[in-house]
């Protein structure tokens, strides 16, 4: 795509949604859902800090950081709990 045409779009399209208005639910979603995901990526490195001690280690990837996204704090317990005892 070109480069001109790009800007052209964003040009146009920024004072569009600033008169129109954004749809404030899916930023609120997304918004949430990003905060969620940054929160379960902190505890899964708190986890890894404090756990190398004890010789654990979870890695840090997409699986984990949205499986415990989704689940919270019981699900990064349980992705705690497989790796100790099934892994």
């Amino acid at each position: 795509m070109d480069p001109v045409l790009v800007i052209l779009l964003l040009g146009l399209t920024i004072p569009f949604l600033l008169i129109v208005g954004l749809p404030s639910a899916p930023i609120k979603w997304v918004g949430q859902a990003v905060t969620r995901l940054i929160v379960a990526v902190i505890l899964l490195f708190f986890i890894n800090l404090f756990g190398a001690q004890f010789g654990l280690h979870i890695p840090i990837n997409g699986f984990t950081a949205i499986a415990s996204a989704l689940l919270g704090v019981p699900g990064v317990i349980s992705i705690t709990a497989i790796h100790l005892w099934i892994l």
